[in-house]
Formats: C-alpha cells, sequence, structure tokens
C-alpha cells in the first residue's frame, strides 16, 4: 500500500543520489582540469573531455535534483492527505515523463558507453592517438557511472510511479 512515507522515501533518495553526483560532478572537473593543465600528455588531455563534459552535467542536473527534492517531498505528501486529486493529475503524469526520459537516457550512455569501447580497442596499440585512447577511458569509466546511477534512479522512479497509480486508483 503507498504512503506517505513512499513519498518521503523517493525524494529522500533523490536528494542523497543529488549530492553523491554533486560531490561526483565537482572531482571530474577538478580531475578534468588537473589532467589537462598540469599532466598535459594526449592522453590526459582526451581523458580531460569526457570528465569535464559529464561532470559539468552530473553537477549541474544533480544540484538542480537536491533542490527541487524537499519541495516536491513536501507537496507531494501535503497533497496524498488534502489533495489527492494532485497526485494524479500532476504527480503521475510528471513521473511518467521521467520514466519515459530515463529509458531515452539509457540508451543514450549505451552508445556512449560502445563509443568509448571503441576508441579503446581501437586506439589501444596507437602510441599516436593517446588523445583517442584517453577520451574513450574516461568516456566509459564516467558513462557506466551514470548509467548505474540512472539504472538505480530508474527502479526507484518505477516504484514510486507504480505507487501512486495504485493509491490514485484507489481514490
Amino acid at each position: 500500500m503507498f504512503s506517505k512515507q513512499d513519498i518521503e522515501k523517493y525524494f529522500l533518495a533523490e536528494k542523497q543520489l543529488g549530492l553523491s553526483f554533486i560531490i561526483i560532478g565537482a572531482i571530474a572537473i577538478v580531475l578534468s582540469i588537473a589532467f589537462f593543465f598540469l599532466l598535459k600528455t594526449n592522453f590526459y588531455k582526451g581523458a580531460a573531455i569526457p570528465l569535464l563534459v559529464i561532470g559539468l552535467i552530473q553537477l549541474i542536473a544533480s544540484i538542480t535534483i537536491y533542490k527541487k527534492s524537499d519541495e516536491d517531498r513536501i507537496h507531494n505528501v501535503y497533497a496524498y492527505d488534502m489533495n489527492p486529486g494532485q497526485l494524479k493529475n500532476e504527480e503521475l503524469p510528471r513521473m511518467k515523463t521521467v520514466v519515459k526520459k530515463f529509458v531515452i537516457i539509457k540508451w543514450v550512455e549505451i552508445a556512449l558507453i560502445v563509443t568509448g569501447f571503441v576508441l579503446i580497442f581501437y586506439y589501444r596499440a596507437e602510441a599516436g592517438k593517446a588523445f583517442l585512447f584517453g577520451l574513450g577511458v574516461t568516456l566509459v569509466i564516467q558513462t557506466l557511472v551514470m548509467f548505474i546511477a540512472d539504472t538505480s534512479a530508474e527502479k526507484r522512479a518505477r516504484l514510486y510511479t507504480k505507487g501512486i497509480e495504485s493509491f490514485v486508483d484507489k481514490k
């Protein structure tokens, strides 16, 4: 049975993941700067690009999630008791959209992981292509981290969505 605690649990997990990826994104950005300006080899310059780009995505998206999660949690817990129609008319469609976006995001991540592996295997033995090899290595690592996190977040989102559906069906 779907409860207010389920809403609390979903948004607290979302906030915790957001905080984790604020830290991971910040570390990735710092590493990219260190790789590009301090280590300066072609491998590290190539490695710096996915660290910077994906790190920025991680940081920006996670700050947004972190800042919104408390407001969303309070808003939906209140709606549970005081305005269940709001869960049906606002939160349920929002969550269905979120779940659909996760599917798209995961396919993009799979494509990036495959691209990274192609770069790794194609350029691993070519000394003159160290930039592309480094790019491939960090592209795989960064994207795998995101894929794992998004898979977990998608699972939570699906469970939360099913909970809302069961709740609004009874109202």
